[in-house]
């Protein structure tokens, strides 16, 4: 960058950085930030994404989206806190946490499956908001089995297992649900499923839940 453009160049970052403080912003990207032959300076392109739980601050921003472009299911899923993404696959994953979700994905492919979607429930969710979730799961007519994947901090196992009978029961589910469970009142959320007279497959690890999830998935 030559001299000349250095006074212009801090003024844009410096107006840049000021946006995404501003705005709540978790991403602000500019990409590509170009100079001409004559010496300017331009944005070619920019990127922003923004906090969720910080848009009540910000009507005119959060006016601005349009659920027509985007996905019926993912558009339903924010509705409810949850955050859905859906992929190409036929294994339906419901997962609390991030990070636990990704390696879930990793396994089912491992497995020798594909994933029909990445569904975070989060860390505090209700019974109520799981329930939710299986539906939107189920609402993906590409999904021929379930992989329920929950380690239970905030969330409790067992409060995830009521919503998933819950919901089970509601839906008149007939595809084959396995169930990978761990952590808080794990021995609790077992035998509420074992009460609740449905077929659930418990798995006592991420492997064999994946591996019985992929064979039922192909039937």
């Amino acid at each position: 960058m030559a001299g000349a453009q250095i006074i212009p160049a801090v003024k844009f970052l410096t107006s840049l950085y000021r946006a995404f403080l501003d705005t709540d912003a978790s991403l602000l990207e500019i990409n590509p930030f170009i100079t001409t032959t004559d010496g300017r300076l331009f944005a070619l392109d920019a990127k922003m994404n923004f906090d969720d739980n910080a848009l009540f601050r910000y009507p005119d921003i959060r006016d601005l989206r349009d659920v027509t472009e985007e996905d019926p299911l993912e558009v339903e899923a924010s509705r409810h806190n949850l955050n859905y993404i859906k992929l190409d696959g036929n294994v339906g994953c419901m997962v609390n946490g991030a990070g636990l979700a990704m390696a879930t994905m990793d396994i089912i492919k491992y497995a020798g499956g594909m994933p029909a979607n990445f569904l975070d429930v989060g860390g505090g969710a209700t019974a109520e908001q799981v329930a939710y979730a299986f539906e939107i799961l189920l609402s993906d007519k590409n999904v021929r089995a379930v992989l329920i994947n929950i380690f239970g901090g905030i969330l409790r196992v067992d409060t995830l297992a009521t919503g998933v009978v819950e919901a089970a029961k509601k839906t008149n589910i007939k595809l084959p649900i396995v169930l990978r469970l761990e952590g808080t009142n794990v021995q609790e959320g077992k035998q509420i499923l074992k009460d609740s007279g449905l077929n659930f497959t418990v798995a006592e690890t991420m492997k064999d839940a994946a591996e019985k999830v992929v064979a039922a998935a192909r039937g």
